[in-house]
């Protein structure tokens, strides 16, 4: 199942895509995906009936807003691809790094990210998406994870490294919760549909010319090690999101120019779809 979120900031309404493409109106169910949404899902797996009991519905031209509203946190894994660690001048980690971004850096896929005031080095990340399902903690093995997991879709780990890496006082979030930094979407895909998430492939371009190529399969952690990692740390809550780390090929690595407004992004996972952002001046 592909669930998205159909209209303008705040006003969106919940659409379900079926495998031929087309959209049908689940407002008659639930007024948005989110948190509640998705645990009720979890526990009643048809919820959602049947396409020929829903009603179509045409979104032909309208705004595609993130597939999860509100996410209560926004949970990141730093240097997760053994190349990209290396790019950005450190070892591979031996367990993961973690770090947050601010909710409400979540965008939609095609909506305008802002190059923020005084930035110089506003970088790219390709990343797969992992959605929470159900409450997760102190998950017993990782075996346990993909009963919490509602599903998967493309995110960009928008970064602004001086922010970062230069004036973070040793923590990254300033340079990771500028506003507009985590476009989602365009739609999130229910785990029974992605089947194995290590076998993903990943891709990005800024202005049509390739940055990045790598699959999941290079992953440092896979998806099910770091839900059971994190739940012995924290609570995983339903519509939690997880960044799980980006491959090699982003601007850090001195190899392409930072970006700055006027410059277009693309990112894409195989079968999860692909955003385009255009970088504007906040």
């Amino acid at each position: 199942m592909r669930l998205m979120r159909i209209g303008e900031p705040g006003r969106e309404r919940p659409v379900a895509v079926c495998p031929e493409g087309r959209p049908y109106d689940l407002s008659g169910i639930t007024d948005d995906i989110d948190g509640a949404f998705l645990a009720a899902l979890a526990d009643q797996p048809h919820l959602i009936p049947a396409e020929p009991r829903l009603p179509g519905t045409d979104i032909t031209g309208q705004r595609v807003g993130a597939p999860v509203a509100r996410p209560s946190a926004l949970l990141c894994i730093g240097q997760n691809y053994a190349a990209h660690a290396a790019e950005s001048g450190a070892e591979p980690p031996e367990q993961p790094i973690l770090f947050y971004k601010s909710p409400n850096t979540v965008v939609g896929p095609y909506d305008d990210v802002l190059i923020p005031r005084g930035s110089k080095k506003t970088d790219w990340e390709v990343e797969l998406a992992v959605v929470i399902g159900r409450r997760a903690s102190y998950l017993d093995s990782p075996a346990d994870a993909a009963a919490h997991i509602a599903g998967y879709a493309v995110s960009n780990d928008v970064s602004e490294r001086a922010f970062q890496l230069e004036e973070s006082g040793g923590q990254w979030s300033k340079g990771k919760s500028c506003a507009t930094f985590n476009p989602l979407g365009p739609v999130l895909v229910t785990a029974d549909e992605v089947g194995d998430p290590q076998r993903l492939r990943l891709h990005s371009s800024v202005n049509g010319e390739p940055r990045q190529d790598s699959s999941t399969a290079d992953m440092i952690f896979s998806v099910a090690h770091l839900v059971h990692h994190l739940s012995q740390y924290l609570v995983l809550e339903p519509g939690d999101i997880i960044n799980t780390g980006t491959p090699q090929g982003v601007a850090l690595s001195g190899r392409f120019p930072y970006l700055g407004p006027g410059d277009v992004m693309e990112v894409g996972i195989s079968g999860l779809g692909r955003q385009r952002s255009v970088c504007r001046p906040a």
